[in-house]
This record gives structure tokens, sequence and C-alpha cells, in this order.
């Protein structure tokens, strides 16, 4: 299979459902970085840590390295994600439905941004590849439930792991500073949650940016006339694109997920904030190693709701927490649906 970059320009020029395929994956990583990475600076500014343009930028950079460095590492994110579905033998066909799928997550986490509610674009993204291999074959024989298991895995990991981690490392932390003088102590906590939002912007991309770079590889293997990537090596070029693509995506903002995430869920001081990146990066991290693709704001949120809950329950506004939750509920039947209606319509089309 050639997956090098003249080959990829040329299938660009020559192939307009390829081109398609690109621009609209392309989009949806934009997306992902404008919708999805302000999650992981929201507490960094919500304690006033950073300003929104300074914290923007660097996590524009964090996501580029975690793209990258993480992809060369451990790769096996992009696997999961590549071998998640089965679109059939029929490669334009599977190009068609996987134009569908990737219309589909930007529809729904452009909507869901503007009105402030952080979107997971990972379960977007998982919902989106299986409406469309249905589409395409039918029936459930498009999905490899031993592959898609693990988005279940993910799924429960990120919400009680980082909710008990963030609770356990807050919990540490009052203990240890509880004779301490707090001026001198949010100055440390102040550099540490510069330190935690630039580590969650890195494993947002080592996350987020391995799950996208999976989705084009499959746009390119179609393109070669191969049903699937099993085996063959990521090229250096896709890496960098991906990541430079997060990085403006990211740089563009999204200061109402950041004022949701990090202002209305939970009033956080330093080191709440601190504690809640901590955590949440160490849980994506795990992720990241065993090849679970997880969502990042379900990671985040949970790690942040962790730390609130060491003082009490009611410091959490659930009135946020209720929005949130049911905007994830809504994502698989949500973007799944309209993947397997515009998958259908474009093969009619096409």
């Amino acid at each position: 299979m050639d997956v090098s970059l003249s080959y990829f320009l040329s299938e660009m020029t020559s192939s307009p459902i390829m081109l398609i395929t690109v621009v609209l994956t392309l989009g949806v990583i934009f997306v992902n970085g404008w919708t999805d990475a302000p999650n992981a600076i929201a507490t960094c500014i919500g304690t006033r840590c950073m300003n929104v343009r300074s914290a923007i930028l660097m996590s524009a950079v964090f996501n580029f390295l975690g793209v990258f460095i993480m992809t060369h590492i451990n790769s096996s994110v992009v696997s999961t994600i590549s071998n998640m579905v089965d679109f059939g033998g029929n490669t334009q066909d599977a190009l068609i439905a996987l134009c569908a799928a990737l219309f589909s997550i930007v529809v729904y986490s452009v909507t869901a941004s503007y009105f402030g509610i952080p979107t997971s674009e990972s379960h977007s993204l998982i919902a989106g590849l299986s409406g469309a291999a249905i589409a395409i074959q039918n029936g459930i024989d498009g999905i490899n439930m031993d592959e898609w298991v693990k988005v279940l895995y993910g799924l429960v990991m990120s919400l009680l792991l980082g909710f008990a981690i963030g609770w356990a490392v807050c919990k540490l932390l009052t203990v240890i500073c509880a004779r301490m003088d707090r001026r001198r102590t949010n100055s440390v906590f102040k550099a540490g949650q510069i330190v935690g939002a630039a580590a969650m912007s890195f494993m947002h991309g080592a996350q987020d940016g391995q799950k996208f770079i999976g989705v084009l590889f499959l746009g390119l293997a179609f393109c070669n006339g191969e049903s699937s990537v099993h085996g063959v090596e990521i090229p250096v070029w896709l890496m960098l694109l991906c990541s430079v693509v997060m990085g403006l995506g990211t740089s563009v903002g999204g200061e109402k997920i950041i004022k949701a995430v990090g202002m209305d869920m939970v009033k956080l001081e330093k080191y709440q904030g601190f504690a809640a990146d901590l955590s949440a990066a160490f849980c994506l991290l795990i992720s990241s190693l065993f090849g679970v693709p997880v969502s990042t704001t379900h990671t985040k949120t949970s790690a942040i709701m962790g730390v609130g809950a060491v003082k009490r329950l009611s410091a959490i506004n659930f009135g946020v927490v209720k929005d949130m939750m049911l905007t994830w509920v809504f994502t698989f039947p949500g973007c799944g649906l309209i993947s397997f209606a515009m998958a259908k319509l474009f093969m009619a089309i096409f």
C-alpha cells in the first residue's frame, strides 16, 4: 500500500471523492481542536492561572506535540479506530460512507458548540463510523465487536477512573497542605496548573489526534483499493498534517466551553485545578498506552467532579453536569443516525 505524500497529493487531485474525504477529515480535526481541546485548559483559565489567549496558544503547541510524539511511541489507538468497523470490499462505496460519517460529526459538534456544550468528538467519531458501516453492510456485520467493546471500556474508565483519581489526588493534597500557608501554596499550585494544562493538552493530542489519523489512514487505504490498514506503518507526514490542523483549531478558541467546564460546573481553587489536570492527564496516558479510545471531555469533567466532591457534593453544579450528560447520551444515536442517513444518500447520489 502506497502511503507516500506524493501519492496522497496525486489522489487528491485526481479523485474528487478522496478530496472530499480529506477536506471533511481535516475539518473534523479542526473542529476537534476548536470544541474539544479547550477542555484541557478550562481549569487553568477558571482559576486565573493563565489568560485565555496565552492558554489557547500553549494548548495548540502541546496538542501538536501530543499527536506527533505519542503516535511515534504507541499507535495502538489508531489501530483500534481503523479496525473497529468493516466497510466491505467495495472501496469506492467505503469512501462514500466514510464521507457521510465525517459529515455527521461536523454537523453534530458545531451545533453543540454553538450552545456552549462540550461534546465528545471521540464518541461522535465512533458513532459516525458505526452508522456508516451499518448502512453500507445493511446490518451490524459492519461492526467489529472485539474492537468496539474497547469503546465501552473507555466510557467506564473515563467516568469512574477520572472521578476516583480526581477525588483521591485532591484529598491527598488537602491533607498534605492542611497546615501550610495558603498564599505560598497558591503560587506553587499556579505553576503546577500551567504544567498540568500543558500535560492535558499533550494527552488530548495523543488520544484524539490518533483517532483522526486512523480515519485519514482508512481513506488512504480505500484509495489504494485496500479495505483495511492492518500492518501498514503510519507515515510521519500524516502525523504532522493532523497535528498542525488540530493545533490551528485549538488556536481559534472555545471560550463558551472553557466557561462551562472551568467556571460554571465547579468553582475551583488553584490546588483543585491542579488535582483535576493531573488526574485527567494520568487517566489519558494509561488509556493511550493500552490502546483504549476514551473521551478527553469525559475524563476531564469527571476528574473535575471528583475534585469538587472532596469538599461536598453540593459544590458541583449538577445543572451543568446534566446538560453535558444529555449531550453525551444523544451523541451515539444522534451521530449514528445522521451518518446512516447520509451514507445511504451519498451512495444513491454518487
